[in-house]
């Protein structure tokens, strides 16, 4: 059976070199990449499960490497950084990251997000379908659809107006727990903890993040959206 490879990138070859003998020691194949360039290298030549990326790096940073994977990619993205502003977060988060873990961080802990995201992304069927006449949803599956948003949670796409639309994982488990729940409103803290199984810390925004860059994708007019509504004070929903 083969083994779940991670490949780790970041300029500090003694972090490399950590997460690469707490990976291993989980059992994950492991490739180290010293900066994004050499990472894009390895990424359009070897088959990588998720990436744990750096942003401050030489050459290719880990924003423009994040930039540049999700043109090609929809594996998860762990992002690390010794900077603990929000805005870094966001920043990180904004190009398309999955997750987000401050340097210093407990390596059990990175491992333990390394496996979260691993189990969401293989729970969601990335099986594309594709003929003659493009992207179909898969026949007898479980589908939501709300007006001309469809949702095929087997296959893991989400189609609008019939032009398939690109997520992240953790931006379709967003997607997918609101429509599930059609009319039912989610607070922060329950999406956050419905998503990503965690314990809600007040002041993180990372929700409202992710809120934003699905809107982005999917409502034409993101400032007065069709499918995400808020509910002032209290949360998101979709009620289509």
């Amino acid at each position: 059976m083969r083994k779940e490879k991670v490949l780790i990138v970041d300029d500090e070859k003694e972090i490399r070199d950590l997460v690469d003998i707490y990976l291993k020691g989980e059992g994950f194949d492991t490739i180290k990449a010293g900066d994004g360039e050499e990472a894009l290298k390895i990424l359009s030549d070897e088959e990588v499960d998720l990436v744990i990326l750096d942003i401050m790096m030489p050459k290719v940073d880990g924003i423009e490497a994040c930039l540049k994977i999700r043109e090609e990619k929809n594996i998860p993205i762990i992002m690390l950084s010794a900077k603990t502003q929000d805005i870094d977060k966001i920043l990180g988060l904004n190009t398309g990251a999955d997750d987000y873990v401050t340097k210093p961080f407990n390596p059990l802990e990175l491992i333990a997000r390394v496996k979260s995201q691993l189990r969401r992304f293989k729970r969601l069927n990335q099986a594309i379908i594709n003929d003659e006449t493009g992207f179909k949803v898969k026949e007898n599956s479980n589908v939501i659809q709300a007006d001309e948003l469809v949702i095929n949670l087997e296959s893991h796409q989400i189609f609008l107006n019939d032009e398939e639309v690109k997520l992240t994982p953790i931006e379709f488990d967003i997607l997918a727990l609101l429509a599930k729940n059609k009319g039912k409103v989610f607070s922060i803290e329950n999406i956050y903890e419905s998503v990503w199984n965690e314990q809600f810390i007040q002041s993180d925004n990372t929700v409202m993040v992710h809120i934003r860059k699905i809107r982005e994708k999917l409502e034409e007019n993101p400032r007065n959206p069709k499918y995400i509504k808020t509910v002032w004070g209290v949360g998101y929903k979709i009620d289509k």
